[in-house]
């Protein structure tokens, strides 16, 4: 198995509340980011109310991580996407689509029953270094 090493970046929230999880895991040549809230760095409180604000709160800690480890939204090859509503999809995806670039990763994108501190979404990703 190839080495893991955790990637840790002030630029983007902590685990939430303290919770046993890495913001990322770097392996191989590909990097593992835990799910991201629309958390700025240090806040305890949800930045923004619309799920256009959340989404772009959300790339903004997935991009500073991403970086951190050595890769970027434009070399994503794969996100799960948490909607607390599904009929917040279209909103999500015109910010997400202006962040990922002209060559898109593979996506899903599912409906949950809650998202931690009332979040109208999350996204996980895997990045190519």
């Amino acid at each position: 198995m190839t080495d893991k090493t955790v990637v840790r970046t002030e630029a983007a929230p902590a685990p939430f509340q303290g919770a046993p999880y890495s913001q990322a895991i770097r392996a191989g040549d590909f990097v593992f980011v835990s799910g991201q809230l629309a958390l700025r760095p240090g806040d305890k409180e949800l930045s923004g109310g619309t799920i256009e604000e959340q989404t772009e709160q959300v790339l903004a800690n997935l991009r500073a991580i991403l970086e951190e480890a050595g890769s970027s939204l434009e070399r994503l090859v794969k996100t799960t996407v948490f909607l607390q509503n599904l009929d917040d999809f279209q909103g999500m995806n015109a910010v997400y689509a202006k962040h990922v670039g002209d060559r898109p990763p593979a996506r899903s994108t599912v409906e949950v029953a809650k998202l931690p501190s009332g979040a109208l979404v999350e996204i996980e990703a895997i990045g190519h270094i």
